[in-house]
């Protein structure tokens, strides 16, 4: 799956004057595929154990999503009350 995304997106960035974030990135002719280098995995660990680069925007952007979205859990649960209180 990585070969295919890498093999359409690499264009689509190029044609935007862009370049890939992957200095080992070259075309392999042969193989009609491009070759990349290896995944820098330590980054996304980061991110999981909470030490990401917008972890604190992250986490307040969905605790004001929670905060926001009460009237809408409240309503649901207002309806489902109804529903039960009729069929009882």
């Amino acid at each position: 799956m990585r070969q295919k995304f890498v093999d359409n997106t690499v264009p689509q960035l190029e044609a935007l004057g862009m370049t890939a974030p992957d200095p080992s990135l070259t075309w392999d002719e042969a193989a009609g595929h491009y070759r990349f280098g290896e995944i820098d995995w330590s980054e996304l660990h980061e991110v999981i154990k909470g030490r990401g680069q917008c972890n604190h925007e992250r986490l307040q952007a969905k605790r004001r999503a929670w905060e926001d979205g009460a009237w809408v859990r409240d309503g649901a649960m207002a309806h489902a009350a109804k529903n039960a209180a009729s069929a009882a």
